[in-house]
């Protein structure tokens, strides 16, 4: 029902900023909320930063508070993830997910989310 394609990934030194797109097709309409996941080496996928399409306040990992800032374009169907401050440990390959199923409350767990992109590798030197 929701194809989600994600952009944007790439190599940066540690310090430097990228921004992530998701580009949502098909039954975006029904969508409640958008996420991003990313999985590193050796670990598993964990969760990244969350927003509702509809507004809202928005929520983050721990790890990534501050530095990291989900935005929304919904004339475009699209999510973006603008990524400051970049360290090493934030390497991963980063997805997009989507919930259409009803009002998101458990943010973090990836069963909440009913769609999936491809992934895009983001990797940051030191």
């Amino acid at each position: 029902q929701v194809h989600l394609v994600e952009s944007g990934g790439g190599l940066v030194q540690a310090g430097g900023s990228l921004r992530l797109s998701c580009a949502a097709s098909g039954r975006t309409f029904s969508t409640y909320a958008m996420g991003w996941f990313r999985q590193a080496p050796g670990k598993e996928r964990e969760f990244v930063a969350r927003i509702k399409w509809s507004g809202g306040p928005t929520y983050y990992a721990d790890s990534v508070k501050g530095r990291f800032t989900i935005s929304r374009d919904n004339a475009q169907n699209t999510v973006y993830l603008q990524m400051n401050s970049l360290k090493p440990e934030d390497t991963a390959v980063y997805y997009c997910a989507a919930r259409t199923r009803g009002p998101i409350y458990k943010d973090q767990q990836i069963r909440e989310y009913d769609y999936w992109g491809q992934g895009t590798q983001v990797t940051v030197s030191s």
